[in-house]
């Protein structure tokens, strides 16, 4: 994504467009893992950790990243798809924790099979989590 196409996302969702804004989607649309807060934090020493905590938690509301938690229970932001809304996340995928490396995967390819709750019960989204070993770590054992 462009720097443009981050603009056109916030007015979308109706947020300002501030340079700390811009840089978090820059980093985190850059990523192909989920990221925690401590480190985005370490990679952006220009913005303060309580801005960056609004930020995030403004992005999540919106609906423009989702959260994810990782074997340890750290909370780790990964980018959400374009139908994902205020308030509503459609981001019902898989999890995967690797448990060498510790990075967060969101497995969006896989074909989840629909959930049929008992009566009664009204879903508003769900997490699914698998761990074991991601591709880069398991060939990092085989050698």
């Amino acid at each position: 994504m462009s720097k443009h196409n981050f603009e056109e996302l916030l007015d979308k969702h109706h947020l300002k467009k501030t340079g700390p804004r811009l840089k978090v989607l820059s980093m985190m649309a850059s990523k192909n893992t989920a990221t925690s807060q401590p480190d985005l934090e370490s990679v952006m020493s220009d913005i303060d950790r309580v801005t960056l905590y609004r930020i995030l938690n403004a992005f999540e509301k919106k609906g423009i990243i989702h959260k994810v938690f990782d074997l340890n229970g750290t909370a780790n932001y990964a980018m959400c798809h374009s139908n994902c809304e205020e308030h509503h996340h459609h981001d019902e995928h898989l999890h995967f924790n690797c448990t060498i490396c510790k990075n967060v995967y969101c497995l969006d390819d896989l074909n989840l099979p629909p959930l049929k709750l008992p009566d009664g019960f009204k879903m508003e989204g769900f997490t699914l989590y698998a761990n074991g070993t991601c591709p880069k770590c398991a060939g990092a054992i085989a050698k």
